[in-house]
């Protein structure tokens, strides 16, 4: 399951984050960063998944 949602950060990193923590915090800053910039929003995607 891991694997899908990594692949899914990498298309939409909110949709990753959303899969793994739900409408949190965590979420909102992701979407911030996705929005000033698309590469900090898969890292720190990718970061919620693996950190978990």
């Amino acid at each position: 399951m891991d694997v899908l949602r990594v692949l899914l950060s990498i298309l939409l990193p909110p949709v990753g984050v959303f899969l793994q923590v739900g409408f949190g915090a965590q979420f909102w800053l992701n979407i911030l960063l996705t929005l000033l910039g698309y590469i900090p929003g898969i890292v720190h995607a990718v970061w919620i998944i693996a950190k978990r």
